[in-house]
Parts: structure tokens; C-alpha cells; sequence
């Protein structure tokens, strides 16, 4: 059975749709303490509010900006890196030991650490958003490269082609799904990462907005806080998809 893109988008509506109602009716029917949880009007009204007086924006762009340097230099680095061991296999064999023991840290455990050496400016920041993200576009590059059908290789071989050449037009183009794989993977974890930094050490973004708001008791504000989160990661990652697709469809039209 085929489902066409606007009833597959029906469909994905229907669950967060019941929710708000559910949370709607248990709200005006005192279901549970709305100091706790506060109706979807007293939230609504918060987001606007917000957006009245640019504060929402301020957080918005703040987080924005840190996710764009954070993310754009772990893919540039991870991405190079990746194509580095491709070519010298040596590098990975002294390598990979000292990779697989930071990859096993979790980011966050280091925040105590940079915050130490870097303060609380945007400098721990950006470093968080880097280690969370490399290793899922570093590997995922990596295992791109390294399971190109040999055969393609062999018979690009045969036909005299040099090392680049097979790298460039044939080891490449076979990794581009992995690649991108792992960039998709990349933008989820430098959200969620940067979030969780702001958290702890900021003085604007989102994460700070929550912060403060806990601080505050502004429960209304937590959750507009919590819903503008998970809406900006939804739209970043269907951006990254909708550009996805518009490059393959270039190269299918070329």
C-alpha cells in the first residue's frame, strides 16, 4: 500500500495532535496541579510574549550561531581527518587506540574541564558541540570509504587510473550516503549537546532560557523552552534532508 507524502504527514500529526488535546482536556479539568503543568494556553501565551519582546529570538539566534561553528568545523575536521586515514592506513593503525578511548567519553562529563581552562564564554561551547559530533561523522566517513566495492576499484585499476583518480571518482562517490549519514547523525547530537552546555554554563540560548526559567518557577516558560527545542532540531534536520535531496536530485538531472 502506498502512502502519499500528505497523508504520511497526516498521520505523523495525528499522536502530538491527541496529545494536545489530552493535555488540554486534563488541564481545564484538574487532572494535576497546574503550577507543575501549566495549560497549553498559559504556555502559548508565554511564547508570544516572548516573541513580543525579542527575548525568544535573542536565545534562538544565540544557540543558532554556536550550532553553525561548532558543527561546520567537527564536520570540516572529522570529514578530513576520515579521508586522511582512507589514504594512509598507517595513521589509523598508531591512531585508533587513542580514538576509541575519547570516543568512549561522553562530552559532558568534560564541561567541569573547559569551563576550568576557557571560562564560561562561547569557547567550551563550540568545543562540546566538536567532540559530540565528530566521531559519528568521522566513523561513519570512514566506514563509507572502506566499504566500496572492491570490484569498482579492481576495474578502475585495470584501466590504468591513478591512486586519485580511483579515490576521487570512485571511492567518493560510493561514500557519499555514509557521509551524509553520519552528518545527519552529527546535527542531532550538536543540538542536543549544545543544550545541555547551555545548561550549565551561559548567559543566553535556549538552554539558559530554561535555566533560568527552573530558577524562576516559570514552568510555562520551561516547556515553551522545551517545545521550541525539539521544533528547531525537527526543521534542522528536515532542512538538512530537503538539501540532501535536492543535491541527488542535481546529480541524477547532470
Amino acid at each position: 500500500m502506498k502512502i502519499s507524502k500528505e497523508g504520511f504527514m497526516g498521520s505523523g500529526l495525528t499522536v502530538p495532535v491527541l496529545l494536545l488535546i489530552l493535555w488540554w482536556a486534563g488541564s481545564n479539568a484538574g487532572w494535576w496541579n497546574a503550577f507543575l503543568l501549566p495549560s497549553p494556553e498559559r504556555v502559548m501565551e508565554s511564547f508570544i510574549l516572548s516573541i513580543r519582546d525579542g527575548e525568544l529570538q535573542r536565545h534562538v539566534w544565540a544557540s543558532l550561531e554556536r550550532i553553525i561553528k561548532g558543527f561546520g568545523l567537527s564536520a570540516v575536521m572529522a570529514l578530513s581527518f576520515a579521508l586522511l586515514c582512507s589514504w594512509f592506513p598507517r595513521i589509523l593503525v598508531h591512531m585508533e587506540p587513542t580514538l576509541e578511548f575519547f570516543r568512549h567519553i561522553p562530552p559532558m562529563s568534560t564541561v567541569p574541564l573547559l569551563i576550568l581552562w576557557f571560562g564560561i564564554g562561547e569557547a567550551p561551547k563550540i568545543i562540546l558541540i566538536i567532540l559530540a559530533t565528530f566521531f559519528p561523522v568521522y566513523m561513519n566517513a570512514l566506514q563509507g570509504i572502506r566499504d566500496c566495492d572492491p570490484k569498482l576499484t579492481e576495474v578502475a585499476t585495470v584501466f590504468g587510473y591513478s591512486k586519485w583518480y580511483r579515490f576521487r571518482y570512485v571511492i567518493l562517490p560510493s561514500a557519499i550516503p555514509s557521509i551524509l549519514t553520519g552528518l545527519r547523525l552529527g546535527l542531532g547530537y550538536s543540538w542536543r549537546s549544545l543544550v545541555a552546555a547551555e545548561l550549565v554554563a551561559a548567559s543566553s540560548g535556549l538552554g539558559y532560557m530554561i535555566l533560568d526559567a527552573e530558577q524562576l518557577s516559570r514552568s510555562d516558560v520551561v516547556l515553551m523552552g522545551i517545545f521550541v527545542i525539539g521544533t528547531l532540531g525537527a526543521f534542522l534536520d528536515y532542512g538538512f534532508l530537503w538539501g540532501i535531496r535536492r543535491y541527488l536530485k542535481r546529480g541524477i538531472e547532470a
